[in-house]
């Protein structure tokens, strides 16, 4: 037995060794291949120059030439292109505002008509062109300084976006006012529109106009009391409503103009002048009412 059991402890003694050769020998083509690996990946240098090649293709789409194409639609460019020179009312009108084109650059020229009060650097401004082209200029930068200086019948001239608001065709907020020094002056006269329909009354946007024979259908006051704005409906003689606003800081502080337009009740007839503008559809500013 004893002699059983060492044949069988030599038979595994060899076993193992010949195991363990077999270990160092699957070793050493492992690290034959991790040599040939590196010498591959040595060997391979001039393909990573020609895939330098490859990035060279990239030219194509170099960020430099890139940028000269935006040159073309850079934005002072186009700016420039549009305000270089004072346009005509034609051409201001002709710039139609919708989503797709908004804020569009402009350089107009006018006659200061009224305006409402200076306010922390801004005020809002009618303005007439000597034809029959009219402008409002919503909060324009304007110094207390020039605000003092823009009397009726004042000559200047305005840059900034044209923009619309619930119809109303306008030059957006920030616009700025320089006046044209030794220029000649000019008022409008009212513009009888009372046989207008709303299709002609927006030809008129903006511009000093008159309705006669008007009938008083109702008036309020902003927030339900005195102190702010007054909402007056009238009606021609067909029927048809027209909507006003005394525009407080075009005239509220005019006492008696202020309470002549709060006491108005209906059944009255009226005259009343205003400025064409425009709330989702016709809202004159006025700026009289004669009590017939």
């Amino acid at each position: 037995m004893k002699k059983f059991m060492s044949i069988v402890l030599v038979l595994c003694m060899a076993a193992a060794m010949v195991a363990c050769g077999e270990t160092e020998s699957t070793a050493t083509p492992a690290a034959t291949t991790a040599a040939a690996t590196t010498e591959a990946a040595t060997s391979e240098a001039p393909a990573t120059t020609d895939a330098a090649v490859t990035t060279d293709a990239a030219v194509t789409t170099d960020a430099p030439a890139t940028t000269d194409a935006a040159v073309t639609t850079d934005a002072p460019a186009t700016t420039d292109a549009v305000v270089s020179d004072v346009m005509s009312y034609e051409e201001y009108a002709a710039i139609v505002i919708d989503d797709d084109n908004n804020n569009v650059p402009v350089k107009i020229e006018a006659y200061v008509q009224a305006s409402q009060s200076w306010w922390d650097g801004k005020q809002s401004l009618y303005l007439a062109d000597g034809d029959y082209g009219a402008y409002f200029v919503y909060n324009a930068a304007v110094s207390e300084e020039l605000s003092a200086q823009l009397v009726p019948g004042t000559k200047v001239i305005v840059e900034g976006v044209k923009t619309a608001w619930a119809g109303e065709n306008e030059i957006g907020e920030g616009a700025t006012v320089t006046i044209v020094e030794g220029a000649d002056t000019y008022t409008s006269t009212p513009v009888d529109v009372t046989d207008c329909d709303e299709t002609e009354l927006l030809g008129w946007q903006n511009a000093l106009v008159s309705f006669h024979d008007m009938s008083v259908v109702a008036v309020a006051y902003k927030n339900n009391e005195p102190g702010d704005d007054i909402y007056v409906t009238l009606a021609k003689a067909d029927g048809t409503n027209v909507e006003f606003c005394l525009e407080y800081y075009l005239n509220g502080s005019d006492e008696e103009f202020y309470n002549l337009v709060g006491g108005l009740t209906a059944g009255q007839t009226v005259d009343v002048e205003c400025y064409l503008y425009w709330y989702q559809g016709a809202d004159g500013h006025l700026t009289k009412v004669t009590v017939k």
